[in-house]
């Protein structure tokens, strides 16, 4: 029978165990670390986490995915986890709107070997999805991006994600303002909603939520 921590969704974790599972599970090379540490380049550290980046891994390779979209590129740190699990033909497209992430990122897609498998698109998601959608159907789109186009990108991904791909999007905690009444959460709720409809759905709740659906 579960006793009250479990009940309450706490669970047992700790700081000290989530570092020495990381560490065991999801363990940094140069690549990786050069790319997880984006404030040395001036960005913003608000990337996945290594358990999430290794989870990202986990899921290109059990869906066998082949093409991926991401949304948000920051340094580059989780488009390198998923770049690192795809077959030899395979490709991922990511979405930065930031001319200097874009930068970092591509010099970190080089220094981690995967430059030839992942295509930058630099500017707004919103006008640069239009210009692959000819490359889809797609096997999965990670979304990471500005919170008030969620409930967008989770759209665009079900129109051009194929019977079975996966749309996971973090941050869908929202930093614990979900229930809020601002846009932000609006929008970040209607991609909940979005997603409980047209694919088989659940959020993770890691640190600030991860949404992992199968489209239907």
């Amino acid at each position: 029978m579960a006793d009250d921590a479990s009940r309450a969704g706490r669970g047992y974790h700790t700081d000290a165990i989530l570092d020495w599972c990381a560490n065991t599970h999801a363990a940094h090379d140069p690549g990786l670390a050069r790319a997880f540490d984006a404030e040395a380049a001036g960005l913003p550290a608000i990337q996945v986490g290594p358990s999430e980046g290794r989870l990202l891994d986990l899921f290109v390779r059990l869906s066998g995915a082949k093409k991926i979209v991401e949304v948000g590129t920051l340094a580059g740190y989780s488009a390198i986890w998923m770049a690192r699990a795809l077959p030899a033909d395979g490709h991922l497209w990511t979405c930065e709107f930031d001319a200097r992430h874009a930068e970092v990122a591509r010099a970190n897609f080089e220094a981690a070997g995967v430059a030839e498998k992942i295509t930058v698109l630099e500017g707004a998601a919103t006008a640069t999805l239009p210009s692959i959608e000819a490359q889809g159907p797609f096997d999965l789109v990670f979304v990471d991006a500005d919170k008030r186009s969620y409930a967008q990108y989770g759209r665009w991904a079900t129109q051009h994600l194929r019977a079975g791909g996966l749309l996971i999007g973090d941050n869908t905690f929202l930093f614990g303002r979900l229930l809020g009444d601002d846009e932000d959460c609006v929008a970040m709720r209607a991609f909940h909603e979005d997603a409980a409809e047209h694919f088989h759905s659940v959020c993770v709740p890691t640190p600030d939520g991860l949404v992992v659906a199968m489209k239907k």
